[in-house]
């Protein structure tokens, strides 16, 4: 059975090889294929507001970090990311995830979740937010260079809490 919990400094070891991996193929995130451990560990989890790990057995199958989207007039809104490790991946835990994501926001006083990013090629990922109610509120033309599919959109996609 997977829970959710609040990730400590203890956990990164297991998170870390998630993100390396994601990190590496370049092709959801736009984030250096080449993050060191140390800057991969700061993204993730020091700049977060909250970072969560879902785990299987005491072992982390998956990640989300919550973070302020803007500061000042826009810190009531929150931005996300989420990774599912591979072997884990169809088993609804990217579900289970933002649903759990969407009530720590909440108690953490932010109204609404924005994704500034999600690529078009993403098409898992953008059914899914759509399917938990997020809209694409805008589209960025050929904002990533994909490694094996080119130039792709990213949607910007919203959600009021």
């Amino acid at each position: 059975m997977i829970s959710i919990r609040l990730a400590g400094p203890e956990d990164f070891d297991q998170v870390w090889p998630l993100l390396r991996d994601v990190f590496r193929a370049g092709d959801t995130y736009a984030v250096d294929p080449d993050i060191s451990r140390d800057a991969a560990l700061a993204y993730w989890m020091t700049q977060a507001s909250a970072t969560y790990v879902a785990t299987d057995e005491g072992r982390v199958v998956g990640t989300y970090y919550i973070k302020t989207n803007q500061a000042g007039g826009g810190a009531h809104i929150c931005n996300c990311g989420y990774i599912v490790s591979p072997d884990a991946r169809g088993q609804g835990i990217a579900k289970q995830l933002c649903l759990h994501s969407q009530v720590a926001a909440t108690a953490l006083g932010y109204r609404a979740m924005q994704f500034n990013f999600v690529l078009s090629s993403n098409a898992g990922a953008v059914r899914l937010w759509h399917k938990l109610g997020f809209v694409t509120v805008g589209t960025i033309p050929e904002a990533f260079d994909h490694p094996e599919q080119g130039m792709v959109d990213a949607f910007v996609m919203y959600k009021r809490l």
